[in-house]
């Protein structure tokens, strides 16, 4: 499987409950109605917690302040994603989750890139 790892941070002006409310309440659905149209399997929401241990976590390694957040897209293959982008549904797809995004993603600030797991251990 392949993965597509989208590292958000929220627009200029949007309170950290007003981007969360959107993304998980308008984006998520529009993710869930147009999967099939782009060949995904699986979808995650990754909402950073407002606790001190992020800030000390950061601190500990002289990084900055926390992204918003993590998108985590899965598809079986690199064909199917590619695949899943390419039929007139799939474009039709992602311009419609890019304009979505475009309401509360700062594009800017944010790093998109696909990647390939490495499961190292998994205690679930």
């Amino acid at each position: 499987m392949i993965k597509l790892v989208y590292i958000i941070k929220r627009l200029p002006g949007l309170t950290p409950e007003a981007f969360y409310d959107r993304w998980l309440e308008g984006h998520a659905p529009l993710v869930a109605e147009v999967a099939d149209d782009i060949n995904a399997v699986r979808y995650v929401q990754s909402h950073t917690m407002d606790t001190p241990v992020n800030q000390q976590l950061a601190d500990s390694r002289g990084m900055p302040p926390a992204y918003d957040g993590i998108t985590e897209v899965w598809w079986n293959s690199l064909e199917d994603l590619v695949d899943g982008m390419s039929t007139p549904e799939g474009k039709l797809a992602m311009g419609r989750l890019l304009e979505d995004e475009r309401d509360f993603i700062d594009f800017e600030k944010s790093y998109l890139f696909i990647t390939r797991e490495h499961v190292i251990f998994d205690k679930t």
